[in-house]
């Protein structure tokens, strides 16, 4: 399979997923975001919350949770993994797209041609942009932007052993808080 496929990894509110979404546009091609929670949803029997909730980010104390309850057999989280691995490379061998999250950097890593985005701006950036776009409170968007970063990374490496928003992973990281969100989008149509 040498389909060309853009991976967008990116911190929460650094604006990766419109990224992904307007460049797959200007391209023509497909992006799965969150079509790919509803896919997840419909093979796995578990609802899309969960799914969203179980599939990109690691439950509470998932991992202490997750290692004492694997002599029993693969947790929910596991089933998830696999079912996510199976869908990502399925979309990946139809043709050209753009997939956001859902570890599909590490997925496509030698099943595709791949170019391995990954989306950042500092905290004040993302703190605005999530209390416009995402209406979240302006207490302290910041404790909030932490938080789902952290459970990033650590779902990101338990599943795949790599440092998640480390810039060796991926082909080009973007601060879309310096670029803007449309710079970003042309950047990435221009490599492609």
């Amino acid at each position: 399979m040498k389909n060309r496929i853009i991976t967008i990894s990116r911190e929460f509110g650094s604006g990766g997923r419109t990224i992904g979404r307007q460049a797959a546009e200007k391209l023509g091609i497909p992006c799965y975001d969150a079509e790919l929670i509803q896919k997840l949803a419909e093979e796995s029997g578990f609802s899309e919350s969960y799914v969203k909730e179980a599939g990109e980010y690691t439950p509470h104390s998932f991992l202490s949770f997750a290692f004492s309850n694997r002599a029993q057999g693969p947790t929910n989280e596991d089933v998830l993994w696999d079912l996510q691995y199976k869908v990502i490379t399925e979309l990946a061998e139809k043709g050209p797209c753009v997939i956001v999250g859902r570890c599909a950097d590490y997925i496509l890593r030698d099943k595709a041609d791949c170019l391995k985005v990954f989306i950042h701006a500092d905290m004040a950036f993302r703190a605005e942009r999530i209390v416009k776009v995402y209406g979240e409170r302006e207490q302290s968007p910041e404790q909030r932007l932490r938080d789902k970063d952290k459970r990033r990374a650590a779902y990101h490496r338990f599943y795949t052993d790599m440092k998640w928003g480390h810039a060796q992973n991926y082909h080009i990281t973007l601060n879309s808080g310096v670029l803007g969100i449309d710079r970003c989008v042309d950047i990435i149509y221009g490599l492609f």
